[in-house]
């Protein structure tokens, strides 16, 4: 057993659950600080894992790593994805309007700005905000993370998908004020020009093509590490505010789910636009978006 690797689940499949770290502690008859270096990856008996799987509602095979992971929340989600992210050397993305691996600073900030104004809305605005800063700093972290590691990254974007992200903006579905709708769409249309620049210049470790036949039900991801490789399917945009997605998403290390994807990426992949031809589609869906006014 990585007991390192069941820590990692325990915090995320914690996360999912919606109990705070001492609520687990306390019905585990151990004290949080104890629940906090299983996280980090302290031995752990079988018998203290069947139990956790119990108070978690899951599986013990989930903490062990065997199996389909699945999430409901998207911070748990988040924090999964970034504990994969963590390992990974190559990152093959298929499907949604963008890649958040390559993102700008201005996605960043828009997301920053709605998540945050939508919190203050919420009826219960100490807890939406403390969960909007749980997602923020997620998403802070994968940046960073990125920014360490520079992971090759193969991307295959849904031009349907880019066209809806132009016409709503960065965050759609969230009631915000008219000026701050208006920012997000700026932030959209920013987006998709940085994705265009990057397909035509296609800098090292990072290749993006478009899709422009039916889109994609849900995206995907296969990140690759030299130890094991992960299939990550979710109904979550980078931008799905916390607290508002609804959807499960899944995460699995089968060779039998990787397999699969793969070749269906790669089918995506080889009639995909590239370089020049899809900057130049990408350019054209900006022309045509509405105003961000």
């Amino acid at each position: 057993m990585r007991f390192v690797d069941i820590g990692q689940q325990l915090r995320a499949y914690r996360l999912e659950s919606g109990l705070r770290a001492e609520e687990i502690a306390a019905r585990l008859g151990v004290s949080r600080a104890a629940l906090y270096r299983y996280e980090k990856g302290e031995v752990i008996k079988l018998d203290t894992i069947r139990r956790l799987a119990e108070l978690l509602k899951i599986s013990p095979l989930s903490l062990l790593g065997i199996g389909v992971e699945y999430f409901s929340r998207p911070v748990a989600f988040l924090e999964r994805v970034r504990q994969v992210e963590e390992q990974a050397d190559q990152i093959l993305f298929v499907g949604g309007a963008l890649c958040y691996q390559t993102a700008t600073d201005a996605f960043d900030g828009a997301v920053t700005e709605a998540w945050t104004e939508a919190a203050d809305a919420a009826t219960d605005r100490a807890q939406a905000r403390a969960l909007t800063e749980q997602a923020l700093g997620l998403l802070a972290a994968r940046r960073k993370q990125h920014q360490q590691r520079r992971p090759t990254i193969i991307g295959i974007l849904s031009e349907a998908a880019m066209a809806r992200m132009l016409q709503d903006g960065i965050a759609p579905g969230l009631n915000l004020p008219p000026r701050t709708r208006a920012r997000c769409r700026a932030a959209a249309i920013a987006e998709a020009e940085s994705i265009a620049n990057l397909m035509e210049s296609v800098p090292i470790g990072v290749q993006l093509g478009l899709s422009t036949g039916p889109d994609l039900a849900a995206g995907f991801a296969v990140m690759r590490g030299r130890e094991r490789a992960h299939v990550v399917g979710s109904p979550f945009a980078p931008d799905t505010a916390p607290g508002t997605g609804l959807g499960v998403a899944m995460i699995t290390a089968a060779d039998e789910a990787i397999a699969v994807h793969q070749r269906v990426a790669e089918a995506a992949w080889r009639d995909a636009l590239k370089g020049a031809a899809a900057a130049a589609r990408v350019r054209d869906l900006v022309r045509t978006a509405p105003t961000a006014e």
